[in-house]
């Protein structure tokens, strides 16, 4: 082969390739080179950190072990010096661990050893699609998750950071709290969104259906298995596998999962041969994956294989500031679909989806502003349109939503009151006693504020 000087004179090097074995260096550089694509070889951490000085690279491609260091220092001074330059690891067989610890820290993604050729086409593709990608997208904004609380801003600027990445991500969170519109928005602001985005619900497919669901099935493998049939895996090459409710797969298929995933083929039944698959995944639980683990209920190596980076979804609860934005955009949206006017909520009902705890979270307001919408007799939503009264299966006798304590014998008046006044204490409060900003998060006008305030006795 040519010296990096000499091929830099007919082409550009974009990637840097580290490994101290010549021939694994030779046949990456063959390979790139048939790709149009020039490259920079070090057999050393030494050699590497002088080329990275001199040049700029699109690419890094190292190996674990290095004669003077290891791989896994290269990707943290590359992602302290250089962060705009993706790395990709290189790992012998049977070192996932070391991969995953790679990926923690800032790797874009990895290949095993011996190198899969497809493999190394379909990842240097991935990450040449990322300038692309980056032009073509905007920040994740809150069109796409509602809310302006730090909490959901912290979320978006998450995601933005994940879409970069190919690193496998577990998405944490209780049910309704929108896990898989944030995989979504991983995988449409990243490399792979013109490819599939698959969603699995685990819990929803009958165990012994599940290879066959998964991986596909050859013609003739058994009764019924009249054509060849992909799976999810072959489904979602290039793209994304969103696999929901992880936790709920049984231990035979976390095995078989934690095979595909590793060695990034997948086998259908019925079949001798096995299929390569490049995609990404994404999985998530409303479930505590690490109680499972604890109780051998999930194999352990297929948690820490998952849970790579994590990502939590906060509960409404947690964010009740984006409530009224909230209300606002599902009013919308809900009402175009129905072919309706948008409705005007009032204060009082303002007041007390701002004090509910939502144990469904949005998808449970979704679920309220519908039949709401539905039922309403005028051109606003009252606290009745709501139906909110404490349901036993998430409150105490003496409880209400939001967290107040209710008289057993309490008229709805004095509940409404209560409950309204809860809400306006909680807006004064968390804008510093700003009774403006508190009528603007409560959705009210100034002055409907200190009329509330006055007719409940409230001091200014």
């Amino acid at each position: 082969m040519s010296s990096a000087s000499e091929r830099r004179s007919h082409i550009d090097a974009a990637v840097l390739i580290v490994d101290d074995e010549a021939d694994i260096r030779e046949l990456l550089e063959l390979t790139l080179l048939r790709m149009g694509l020039g490259a920079d070889a070090a057999g050393t951490l030494a050699e590497a950190r002088a080329l990275l000085a001199e040049h700029r690279y699109k690419l890094c491609l190292t190996d674990m072990r290095l004669p003077d260091g290891d791989g896994l220092t290269l990707v943290r001074e590359i992602a302290q010096h250089h962060p705009e330059l993706p790395v990709a690891v290189i790992t012998a067989y049977g070192s996932m661990e070391n991969a995953v610890t790679a990926l923690k820290e800032g790797a874009f993604d990895y290949l095993s050893k011996p190198v899969s050729l497809e493999q190394l086409r379909a990842l240097v593709k991935s990450v040449f699609d990322l300038p692309k990608r980056a032009s073509e997208s905007r920040p994740v904004g809150a069109s796409s998750l509602t809310g302006e609380s730090p909490t959901m801003l912290q979320v978006r600027s998450m995601i933005e950071r994940l879409a970069r990445s190919q690193a496998p991500v577990y998405i944490s969170g209780e049910s309704g709290s929108g896990k898989e519109r944030a995989a979504r928005l991983i995988h449409e602001y990243g490399p792979r969104a013109a490819k599939p985005f698959v969603a699995v619900n685990c819990g929803a497919i009958p165990e012994n259906l599940m290879e066959s669901e998964f991986f596909g099935y050859r013609k003739g493998a058994f009764t019924g298995a009249d054509a060849d049939r992909d799976g999810f895996f072959q489904a979602a090459n290039g793209g994304t596998l969103f696999l929901d409710e992880v936790g709920d797969l049984p231990l035979p298929m976390q095995v078989k999962l934690l095979r595909a995933i590793q060695e990034k083929r997948v086998r259908r039944v019925g079949d001798t041969a096995e299929q390569p698959v490049d995609l990404r995944i994404i999985s998530a639980t409303h479930r505590n994956l690490k109680e499972l683990v604890d109780q051998g209920r999930f194999r352990q190596d297929l948690f820490y294989r998952l849970n790579v980076i994590e990502l939590r979804m906060p509960a409404l609860r947690e964010r009740r500031e984006d409530i009224p934005a909230l209300v606002e955009a599902l009013l919308g949206r809900l009402a175009q679909e129905a072919g309706l006017p948008v409705p005007r909520v009032d204060a009082a009902a303002n007041a007390a989806l701002l004090a509910y705890a939502f144990p469904g979270n949005v998808r449970e307001l979704e679920n309220i502003l519908e039949r709401a919408l539905a039922l309403h007799g005028g051109q606003c939503i009252t606290v009745e349109d709501l139906h909110l009264e404490p349901r036993e299966e998430e409150a105490g006798p003496h409880d209400i939503p939001g967290g107040g304590v209710a008289l057993e014998r309490e008229s709805l008046q004095d509940y409404l009151d209560r409950v309204e006044r809860q809400a306006i204490n909680e807006a004064i409060a968390k804008t510093d006693g700003n009774r403006t900003a508190a009528a603007r998060l409560l959705g009210v006008t100034f002055r409907s504020l200190r009329y509330r305030m006055e007719r409940l006795g409230m001091k200014e």
